[in-house]
């Protein structure tokens, strides 16, 4: 009679998947013949625990198993010592980094020898202008990376001859090693996983299929592009090996600091400096922007901190068209640091004159402060009576 399985893996009914491969992790190890050569004991308990964690890792399976315990109809699909239809899978998932594997998913044998390794990745950190983001442009670099061997063909075998079929793995490019029941692969360390070995390389680039160098490329700049914004380069990347597809190059863009603007998504802010008597009566001056300068009227009686838009002189948004942002001025009044004494005259006799009148903000002010004030007091008075 069989045991059940989840008192032979010491868990309950309610466990969770994690509990139950933990459960079953520990006995394994515990139970693995490598770990107990000789023990025909130890093997069948392990066979044990490999068929019920079988089972139970299954969604399916095991609500067959809870309703009808071993005498479900059909069985389970080859749950048993005669062998399991994923037990590699399974075996693969817990213990592969034991082994050198790669779990289910890692590419197996059977061609590994004829794929080739897609070449790598690479970086380049690019810095432009505030100028040039808003408008973009067509940047040139140069990348240090490595190109396929024009001798070899990136094939690295001397040419006229061929890479030899590996005499470890004979060609498949893993070396597989059977235990029991199950069976377990892992990379062949003497070609690499490529089932192949080079016994005569290329004298120039040493049987690597490349060699290093520097390229030049140029790169179109979009405008609207941000600190961050990262632009691909398809196949600019480092070489395959042994002649297999080319990595990307990856551009990432930093956006200097402009000494008058900022950007704020697709709105431009910047500070206009305006004098006292421009504020009060009024000019028309000239703005910044990134088109170059443009006239600007302020109306009379305009608050330092007032701000002014200007339609259309923002940036782009990224990939949006042509249609721009704003920009946003804002002035901010300027008060002489030094008078003349004619100077001076003249703004004591304008002070006299004004009184408060002359100055709304700062009416408005004093008036909320002894409000604010008088309420307090007439509450202290209240308080002390």
């Amino acid at each position: 009679m069989k045991r059940d399985y989840y008192e032979v893996l010491g868990i309950a009914r309610t466990c969770t998947p994690q509990e139950m491969k933990s459960a079953y992790r520990k006995l394994a190890i515990q139970f693995h013949p490598d770990k107990n050569p000789g023990n025909a004991e130890a093997e069948e308990k392990f066979k044990e625990c490999t068929e019920a964690y079988e089972v139970l890792s299954d969604a399916e399976k095991r609500a067959r198993y809870d309703r009808y315990g071993h005498a479900a109809p059909g069985g389970f699909g080859g749950s048993g010592a005669e062998g399991f239809s994923n037990i590699n899978d399974i075996f693969g998932d817990i213990f592969g980094e034991m082994f050198g594997g790669g779990g289910r998913g890692r590419q197996r044998g059977g061609g590994g020898g004829n794929q080739r390794a897609r070449g790598q990745d690479l970086r380049y950190n690019m810095t432009i202008s505030f100028t040039e983001a808003a408008f973009g442009t067509e940047a040139k670099m140069k990348i240090p990376r490595h190109k396929s061997c024009e001798t070899c063909k990136g094939l690295g075998a001397k040419p006229g001859t061929t890479a030899k079929t590996c005499p470890g793995c004979h060609g498949s490019g893993e070396l597989r090693m059977t235990q029991g029941f199950f069976q377990i692969s892992r990379t062949c360390a003497q070609c690499a996983g490529t089932g192949k070995v080079i016994t005569d390389p290329c004298v120039t680039c040493r049987g690597q299929g490349k060699v290093a160098s520097e390229t030049n490329l140029s790169v179109k700049i979009p405008p609207g592009v941000d600190t961050g914004t990262r632009l691909k380069l398809s196949g600019e990347g480092e070489p395959g090996e042994r002649g297999g597809v080319p990595g990307d190059l990856y551009v990432v863009v930093s956006v200097e600091e402009h000494p008058i603007f900022v950007r704020e998504d697709t709105e431009v802010i910047c500070e206009v400096p305006v004098s006292f008597t421009q504020a009060a009566l009024g000019a028309t001056i000239e703005v910044p922007t990134l088109d170059g300068k443009v006239r600007m009227k302020i109306p009379a009686g305009s608050q330092s901190g007032k701000v002014f838009r200007l339609r259309g002189k923002g940036f782009p948004a990224l990939g949006g068209g042509a249609q721009r942002g704003d920009q946003h001025v804002r002035v901010t009044v300027e008060v002489p640091g030094t008078l003349t004494k004619k100077q001076r005259e003249i703004l004591e006799q304008f002070a006299a004159i004004s009184g408060e009148d002359a100055h709304p903000q700062q009416k408005g002010f004093f008036a909320k402060v002894r409000e604010l004030f008088g309420s307090e007091a007439a509450a202290d008075d209240a308080a002390n009576s």
